[in-house]
């Protein structure tokens, strides 16, 4: 072969790579811009430290039990931005302290990922739950809602009963509902209060989750609302650190006992969220003007954050997901 020959050769093999690499990119190179220059990529990415307010915020101590409707800035639960793609099509929940943060996220996500919901809540929050429940009927799901205080018993046996009635069966529950008041000293808290919130905590999931449990079949999903302090406890939140590291434990408890029957159990374990339970005497109004500082994001999270743990947890593609605990911290506390 002449020289003239090789040359022509490598040429034609190189206009043939530099074609195939071309073909190749096409696709690629299409969905990046079009002829005016505009890029179609990814979502632009977000800051995570500044993609929500952080501190110093106003002092806003709200009388207990405190409303979302009345914070500022009010929190994200997803109102705008969740956007669902039929995940929990079908799905029956139940959802206590639905009307405000996490359980108020959940009840959003879980609606537009077409689950019907059924939130509970204290009679004082009336106004945080209608909104709730529209928000959830907007979305084209059912919405039943069911005020009460659950330190009574039959009253969480009563929950149990009107949810798989009105809801039509049950296959989602989550335990989210909690006191939470921070006192400077064990010498502050009272026999009273520390029975309310063992009562709200640890007593209330113990009832709802045995009048449930007959009604869940195989693929049904148990979720608690955990804490950073089950294993990172603050000095001024003695009883609630308790009731925390006994939710984690009944996760991980349950999980063993019910995972040959099908039924999985998970929790979430959120560090500081922006959420009503601050409000209302879960914090001093000193930690509230610097919540969330402490965290390596610098600030508080917004409920909205979480939500898609909680849709995660109930999905059936989380299968193999039970007895986990899922932190959520903003890069400290534990998980």
């Amino acid at each position: 072969m002449n020289e003239n020959n090789k040359m022509s050769r490598r040429s034609a093999l190189s206009g043939l790579s530099l074609a195939v690499a071309t073909v190749a990119a096409a696709p690629i190179l299409g969905r990046a811009s079009t002829t005016e220059g505009t890029f179609y990529g990814p979502t632009d990415l977000q800051d995570p430290t500044t993609k929500y307010p952080g501190p110093p915020f106003i002092h806003q101590n709200q009388p207990w039990p405190a409303l979302a409707n009345k914070m500022d800035p009010k929190p994200d639960h997803g109102e705008q931005s969740y956007k669902g793609s039929g995940r929990l099509q079908g799905r029956k929940a139940l959802i206590t302290g639905g009307d405000s943060g996490m359980g108020r996220a959940a009840a959003i996500a879980y609606a537009r990922e077409g689950a019907d919901v059924a939130i509970n809540y204290l009679p004082q929050e009336e106004s945080d739950a209608k909104e709730v429940v529209e928000l959830i009927k907007k979305a084209g799901r059912k919405a039943v809602a069911i005020p009460g205080d659950l330190r009574d018993e039959s009253f969480c046996q009563k929950l149990v009963q009107q949810a798989v009635k009105e809801l039509g069966g049950l296959d989602i529950v989550i335990s989210n509902a909690a006191r939470q008041q921070s006192n400077a000293s064990v010498l502050d808290i009272t026999s009273e209060q520390f029975d309310w919130t063992m009562k709200t905590n640890i007593y209330a999931p113990f009832w709802i989750i045995k009048a449930a449990l007959p009604h869940l079949k195989p693929g049904s999903s148990i979720i608690g609302t955990t804490s950073v302090q089950a294993t990172d406890p603050s000095p001024d939140l003695y009883d609630y650190a308790q009731t925390k590291a006994a939710t984690t434990n009944f996760v991980k408890s349950l999980a063993k006992q019910l995972g040959p029957k099908g039924i999985r159990v998970n929790g979430v374990a959120p560090g500081p969220i922006w959420t009503p339970l601050q409000m209302g005497g879960g914090s001093t109004p000193e930690k509230l003007k610097e919540f969330g500082k402490m965290t390596p994001l610098g600030r508080p999270g917004q409920p909205a954050e979480l939500a898609s743990i909680y849709v995660q947890l109930a999905a059936n593609d989380a299968s193999y997901s039970t007895g986990q605990i899922y932190g959520a911290a903003g890069g400290s506390g534990q998980p």
